[in-house]
């Protein structure tokens, strides 16, 4: 029987809580790991349907082949009169910080000064954005390989003794540092079809990994499975934040819509000014269960009602 939707993942923990609630919805689906894949341009596609979980941090877990892969798939597909979910056009702009800086510039949305580079001096000759700053991937994803350097010193240093913080696809990105209020945190929000789902504060007590994931950041403390070096002091905390400003939604709506996200998180932070200075913009969404039961739903039974809604367009 064919399905009515194939989920295209990386990471078999994240989906999980999806494919539970799919079962027991009853939806016909599939799935194809994008870990050891291979497919025919010209038998494409096998669904009117696809959703598309691919990670850019799939190169932490020894999985560098998975995003290419998943990019010319869903190209293929698309073509072939599919529709994808969080689909290339998505997946693009999460794959690129700097792409990201350049949509909030057009948005007119504040956001951090940022420089992509592929040579250290290069960088440090161009960079204007003053010190501390925090160098990380241009392919990002769960925190991965992000530094705070106090000084244009430590650039060369880390790099010389880190040479593989180039990978995956040697491009790093140097960023504005902006500190925030420790017990405050930063706020993310989650969007399921250009709509609020719910937003939270994430208390990171100095961890860069603030995957919402259960499975990668639980929130008894113990340990994860998304690779990336837990907090140093004390688990990361998520708390239910109702009270969103009405600016900070409308602003994650426009980038949603913006970016072609089905489904998608957005992170801002709170400057001393201020300001809400936007930041990370997710396509591979991560719900927090327990999060979504303190609005009183279940987080990921909201996205089966979304499929479910896309299913029915495309059939």
């Amino acid at each position: 029987m064919q399905p009515d939707v194939i989920i295209l993942f990386e990471h078999p923990e994240w989906q999980k809580p999806l494919f539970r609630a799919l079962e027991a919805r009853g939806v016909r689906h599939d799935s194809f790991d994008l870990k050891r894949a291979a497919f025919d341009p010209d038998a494409v596609p096998q669904a009117p349907l696809y959703f598309n979980q691919a990670s850019p941090s799939a190169y932490v877990r020894g999985n560098t082949r998975a995003v290419p892969l998943a990019l010319s798939f869903m190209r293929s597909l698309e073509t072939g009169g599919a529709r994808v979910l969080n689909g290339s056009r998505a997946f693009l702009l999460e794959l690129s910080k700097s792409a990201q800086a350049a949509m909030l510039r057009q948005l007119g949305i504040a956001h951090p000064r940022s420089l992509a580079f592929n040579d250290v001096d290069t960088a440090l000759a161009h960079w204007q954005g003053g010190w501390p700053a925090l160098v990380k991937p241009e392919q990002g994803g769960s925190g991965a390989r992000m530094f705070l350097l106090q000084s244009a010193e430590e650039l060369p240093r880390l790099l010389d003794a880190q040479p593989g913080l180039w990978a995956p696809d040697n491009l790093l990105l140097l960023q504005e540092y902006l500190p925030t209020n420790p017990k405050k945190g930063i706020v993310r929000m989650e969007f399921l079809g250009g709509e609020l789902l719910y937003a939270m504060r994430v208390i990171s007590h100095g961890a860069f990994n603030l995957c919402p994931s259960e499975v990668c950041n639980p929130g008894d403390g113990s340990a994860g499975h998304c690779e990336i070096p837990a907090a140093p002091v004390k688990p990361v905390e998520f708390y239910p934040y109702p009270e969103v400003p009405a600016e900070a939604v409308e602003a994650g709506r426009r980038i949603v819509r913006a970016g072609g996200l089905d489904v998608g998180g957005i992170e801002y932070l709170e400057a001393a000014d201020g300001r809400l200075i936007f930041y990370d913009i997710n396509a591979n969404s991560n719900l927090r269960g327990p999060i979504g039961q303190a609005f009183g739903f279940d987080p990921f039974s909201r996205v089966v009602d979304f499929l479910e809604s896309a299913i029915r367009r495309t059939s």
